[in-house]
């Protein structure tokens, strides 16, 4: 049984910042890729940003700049620092794991409202 939980989600004004945090866990467990998508109302989930087990990262292009992804191999946890946020980036964001043995899980998603 592999959990995939997030956090770090919520109310922040235009210009602000917020890090939401991921973390995955299971008995047959190892963290390859990680990544971060968001899905607002009425849109397609749409990736945000990726992170490989080696720490190479890719951004969407509406959040370069803005956006940084980390992760710890040894916690399995994967982070995303989000900085001058626009009204646009409200949405569910959802964490995703690869599994190293196997499989693909997400979380149950985090809101992030982002006030203009």
């Amino acid at each position: 049984q592999v959990q995939v939980v997030e956090s770090g989600g919520g109310l922040v004004q235009a210009g602000g910042s917020l890090t939401l945090s991921c973390a995955a866990s299971g008995s047959i467990f190892r963290a390859n890729a990680m990544a971060w998508y968001r899905q607002a109302p009425g849109k397609q989930r749409e990736l945000v940003a990726t992170i490989t087990r080696g720490g190479n990262t890719n951004y969407a292009d509406s959040v370069k700049g803005r956006f940084t992804i980390s992760r710890d191999n040894a916690k399995n946890t994967v982070h995303l620092q989000m900085n001058s946020l626009k009204p646009e980036d409200t949405a569910v964001y959802y964490c995703n794991a690869d599994n190293t043995f196997g499989g693909t899980y997400w979380g149950q998603g985090t809101q992030v409202t982002v006030s203009s």
